[in-house]
């Protein structure tokens, strides 16, 4: 691995962000970023990367390749939480290793956003279609998850959501629903109507990821906490399966793609953990599932350990360092 992508990922001001926002918690610090404001700016992130998806997706040819890469993302989602679940299992309750396992085959907006960035400081270009891509991928692992709950779980006495409710709840989950309506405006759009808001869209971009890391510090900082009643199971899981899930998809996207950006994407999602969509999906669906548990593990965990270690390593497995 490029010892230099590592240092200039854990350099950047963004990743420097998320680590104050940590330390202000650690010095008991009254910093914090109002609820609202951080509402908006998540929301600004999601449009923003939406839109400017679609205005890429808009110049590209539908071909195979686009088709392959849909599919391959869908099945990513759905083997990823099949797989984790029986790992899970051995140590958690059944409610429990379907959240999990349902976190980790879905994926992460703000890891994406991030992810962004970083190929934007290797001067490299994703296609537009993997911001599609990124919103297929977030249901089908949330459904899986709910599933996998269903065939395993012993109290058949216990009274359960509709699962009709649960699937409708997945795809019009709001992350879900204004990135794809960002993509399919981008998409509409002329590159001349576009213009007008590209000072949005475009420059003051990173600023807001840098204060929404801040954020995503202090709620991590706030949130490592709750993890120590359950050994030290949680912290490797949290780490190791997202290392072999991206190295994984960062070799086998080969199969589908031969654009490195694309790859290197398509490794971040797999690695990624949803700390939004799978919690909001869980406490309708599964209440019985500990967000104190799925939801340090994913923010507090996987989420810093892929911005700093595992992007570089993904990128290098990639161009086959």
């Amino acid at each position: 691995m490029n010892l230099e992508l590592l240092l200039t990922n854990v350099t950047n001001p963004a990743f420097l962000f998320f680590i104050l926002g940590i330390i202000a918690v650690k010095l008991k610090s009254d910093l914090e970023i109002p609820a609202n404001s951080s509402k908006f700016i998540s929301l600004y992130l999601l449009f923003s990367i939406g839109f400017k998806g679609g205005q890429e997706l808009s110049h590209e040819t539908f071909n195979a390749e686009i088709v392959y890469s849909m599919l391959f993302g869908i099945v990513i989602s759905l083997l990823i939480p099949v797989y984790t679940f029986f790992i899970l299992k051995k140590k958690l309750n059944v409610y429990d290793a379907g959240a999990i396992a349902a976190a980790y085959g879905s994926v992460s907006a703000v890891t994406f956003v991030t992810a962004v960035a970083y190929l934007e400081a290797q001067k490299m270009q994703f296609q537009g279609h993997m911001v599609a891509i990124m919103a297929l991928m977030e249901s089908p692992a949330i459904i899986a998850g709910l599933l996998l709950i269903s065939v395993f779980n012993k109290e058949k006495n216990e009274t359960t959501v509709s699962k009709t409710e649960v699937i409708r709840h997945s795809f019009t989950n709001g992350s879900v629903l204004l990135i794809l309506g960002s993509l399919l405006i981008g998409f509409l759009a002329n590159a001349k109507q576009a213009e007008g808001i590209k000072p949005f869209t475009n420059d003051i971009f990173k600023g807001f990821l840098a204060i929404f890391l801040l954020d995503m510090g202090i709620i991590s900082g706030k949130k490592l906490n709750s993890l120590s009643m359950y050994g030290l199971f949680p912290w490797v899981f949290a780490i190791v399966i997202p290392l072999i899930n991206g190295i994984a998809v960062a070799w086998a996207s080969q199969l589908v793609t031969h654009d490195v950006a694309n790859r290197f994407m398509f490794a971040v999602l797999a690695a990624s953990a949803s700390y939004i969509a799978v919690p909001a999906a869980m406490k309708l669906a599964a209440p019985k599932s500990d967000p104190g548990l799925y939801i340090p593990m994913a923010l507090a965990i996987t989420f810093p350990f892929n911005i700093t270690f595992g992007m570089p390593v993904f990128l290098a497995v990639i161009n086959g360092v």
